[in-house]
């Protein structure tokens, strides 16, 4: 008999799946509670969840008094939706949620009698989104009543001088002594941002291209093996959570940074380090300008 699963639960098992794509985990390569809390940034509860999720349906396997494992070749199927019909409705007022969000017509804190009441929607359709959300990164739960949006870079300034501080750390990235590249992880990488540019960015969501995105930029940060870029990279992927979430529900944006990344990865792959530098460079710049 299958675990009826949260809409929290489906959400993180997807994002744990789109994880072992991304990173390249081998089979057999063990998938801890306490490793995945820390990446997701959530309670051990809904991870354990999931990871019963995904082995019920076939995506990992579990091992009596040892746990769950990544499998050689998960089965075909996939994950359930959240809610029967109801998809398309959360989907809608998540974005119209990010939407209002952007352009300052909702408050820091978020109370479910005031929204329900705004988008005319049902409670469970509400309580699926603001999940969604949550799970995103973009809002989290305040104890009592209400939600509450979690901090970003709340004005224009600030958007600005984080790409400036961008700019100057991941540039350098790519140029440290100590900088190595995980060939599998980069190789996987290149093949995930081939199939976008061949589907016109129709092969992904947005908000499973945010993942990427920063995903992308994190393991150029981690390549360069040290400890302070790498935690600056990675603070600087959560402030900017909710502002490129905006952007890449612009499907040509997510075609262009997609090309933009090959060509980085492609120097990489040269071992032309001075040119990845100055590809980044030109990669941030171009996100800048857009956002101006």
């Amino acid at each position: 008999m299958m675990t009826k699963a949260t809409a929290l639960q489906i959400d993180l098992a997807r994002r744990i799946a789109d994880y072992i794509a991304q990173e390249g985990l081998e089979a057999g390569a063990h998938l801890t509670e306490k490793n995945l809390t820390d990446i997701f940034n959530v309670s051990r509860t809904p991870v354990r969840g999931a990871l019963q999720l995904l082995a019920e349906h076939g995506q990992i396997s579990y091992k009596p008094n040892s746990g769950y494992f990544v499998k050689d070749v998960p089965v075909s199927g996939g994950l359930p939706l959240a809610a029967e019909g109801a998809a398309i409705g959360v989907e809608q007022l998540y974005r119209d949620i990010i939407r209002a969000r952007a352009e300052d017509e909702l408050a820091d804190v978020l109370l479910e009698s005031e929204l329900m009441e705004r988008y005319a929607c049902s409670r469970p359709v509400l309580r699926k989104a603001l999940l969604r959300l949550s799970a995103d990164q973009l809002i989290e739960k305040k104890p009592g009543r209400g939600w509450q949006f979690l901090p970003a870079l709340d004005s224009p300034q600030a958007l600005r001088d984080s790409y400036r501080f961008r700019i100057i750390i991941e540039c350098q990235a790519l140029l440290e002594d100590g900088f190595h590249v995980d060939e599998v992880r980069l190789r996987s990488c290149k093949q995930r941002f081939q199939t976008i540019v061949q589907s016109g960015g129709q092969a992904v969501t947005p908000s499973e291209f945010f993942r990427m995105n920063a995903a992308f930029h994190e393991m150029l940060a981690e390549f360069s093996c040290n400890r302070f870029i790498v935690q600056a990279m990675r603070q600087q992927s959560q402030l900017r959570r909710f502002e490129e979430h905006v952007a890449f529900y612009r499907y040509d944006y997510i075609v262009e940074a997609t090309r933009e990344h090959l060509e980085i990865i492609r120097a990489i792959e040269e071992g032309d380090r001075e040119w990845a530098a100055s590809l980044m460079r030109r990669h941030l710049q171009a996100a800048l300008r857009l956002s101006e």
